[in-house]
């Protein structure tokens, strides 16, 4: 008998039961639990309840909100300034960004207490809504050089340091739609140990301007540079760097040609610290140049000093699944100074300059210098303009009249021309608009 035929039966004998006297009422039950299949005891409760209609409403479950909006809000506010870090990176920041969070957003006691006292799981279910619609680029232009490779070792083991300064190089280009000519190349650097990040643009991607970009970051390092790994592309694996290495004393290393996963730190500080930012446009005076490393130098102060990160230290197998296990959240500075490998004049500078600065007032200060930079960009040969073409050549040869596509191209995606995450009010209240959202549009995914 089905769950509605029970319950339909159980109208009719309710009538029944509470017609009868009590000692009919017993054979009633035992005819009752023997149709149904009911515990007597439960038979009893529904005969003894309300009429079956009152029954059959059900009340909603569920607990009152635990949090308010107020603080929904506020952390989707400081989600989005932070440049969308995952939960536990986000859970581990909040601390410190505390007296700021104040400051911008007036928030009472109890909704601080709330965002304080809120889980990371917590935190991904109130962010859900928000992180819709996000997906990464896969990107890369370099060409694998000839040069050294007998000198040069082959680095394929797992990275094993405690200490600061084994780093991973490569570089981004900023292209556009065009590989011709000379443009703006991005040199990027992450320490393995610290997960510290150094941006440098260069035009073109030559030997000397390479060198020269090392120079420069590693004269911003708070630790000494020890060993480097790159791909095998040409502006790498040549004698010029080489010389270089062998004169600092710095291990020079490389990857396998053709497998990523050799470099897999810096693939991904390539999107947070630079495709995040500056998209696939085409960048190509010194003007521009000169204005991304403007951007640079206040990126690695915001980026280094006061936006935590987790490290994977193990995997464990349960059943068919694998579990990742991190380290608690920290900054690159924090680990740094965990390591005990920093240079105590250039971190005492830093520490001083991370209690100093007000990171959402230096998330303002990028994003107007981003819009400098957008400004310079070559939209002649930027992907968005070849698409623009490609759909006005289609609407001439098909009378105006231009298909949609059934899927999102590369070329077409608006997320070819991302922004920075934050742009707040001049209130200094809770009105944050997300320049990146609006650039990423229906394109862009801790």
């Amino acid at each position: 008998m089905g769950h509605e035929a029970k319950w339909q039966y159980f109208r009719v004998m309710y009538g029944r039961y509470r017609k009868v006297e009590h000692r009919e009422r017993a054979k009633l039950l035992d005819e009752f639990c023997a149709t149904t299949g009911y515990n007597r005891k439960y038979a009893i409760r529904l005969f003894n309840g309300p009429a079956p209609e009152e029954q059959r409403v059900r009340r909603a479950r569920g607990r009152k909100p635990r949090y308010s909006k107020q603080t929904v809000a506020i952390l989707c506010a400081v989600w989005e300034a932070a440049g969308y870090p995952w939960s536990v990176r986000l859970k581990a920041l909040l601390p410190s960004w505390m007296p700021w969070i104040r400051k911008h957003y007036r928030m009472p006691g109890e909704a601080e207490e709330q965002l304080l006292a809120m889980s990371a799981r917590q935190m991904d279910r109130r962010l859900t809504v928000h992180k819709r619609g996000q997906k990464r680029k896969i990107y890369g232009q370099t060409k694998p050089g000839t040069l050294l490779k007998h000198h040069i070792p082959v680095k394929t083991d797992r990275w094993e340091v405690e200490a600061a300064g084994f780093a991973e190089i490569d570089l981004v280009s900023h292209s556009g739609n065009s590989g011709e000519g000379e443009f703006a190349q991005t040199l990027n650097l992450t320490d393995i140990h610290s997960g510290w990040t150094e941006s440098r643009a260069l035009l073109g991607k030559s030997q000397i301007a390479v060198q020269e970009a090392l120079d420069a970051i590693q004269a911003g390092l708070p630790f000494r540079l020890l060993g480097v790994d790159s791909d095998n592309g040409s502006e790498f694996i040549n004698w010029h760097l080489k010389r270089w290495c062998d004169a600092q004393q710095i291990q020079l290393t490389r990857g396998r040609p053709y497998k990523k996963d050799d470099n897999a730190h810096i693939e991904q500080k390539n999107w947070t610290h630079v495709r995040k930012l500056l998209g696939w446009e085409r960048y190509d005076t010194a003007a521009a140049v000169e204005a991304i490393n403007e951007v640079y130098g206040e990126l690695r102060l915001w980026m280094n000093l006061y936006l935590p990160s987790v490290k994977l230290e193990k995997k464990v197998r349960v059943g068919s699944k694998v579990r990742r296990v991190y380290s608690p959240a920290q900054t690159p500075l924090e680990r740094v100074l965990a390591s005990g490998s920093g240079e105590k004049q250039r971190v005492a500078e830093l520490k001083k300059l991370r209690s100093d600065l007000d990171p959402f007032e230096l998330a303002q200060k990028i994003n107007r210098k981003l819009e400098r930079v957008y400004a310079l960009g070559n939209r002649r040969l930027s992907p968005n303009a070849a698409n623009a073409r490609r759909e006005k050549a289609v609407e001439k040869t098909r009378g105006g009249k231009v298909p949609k596509p059934d899927f999102p191209t590369a070329l077409g995606n608006r997320a070819n021309t991302a922004r920075f995450p934050l742009s707040h009010s001049h209130d200094g209240g809770c009105s944050v608009t997300s320049l990146m959202s609006r650039r990423l549009g229906q394109g862009l995914h801790s």
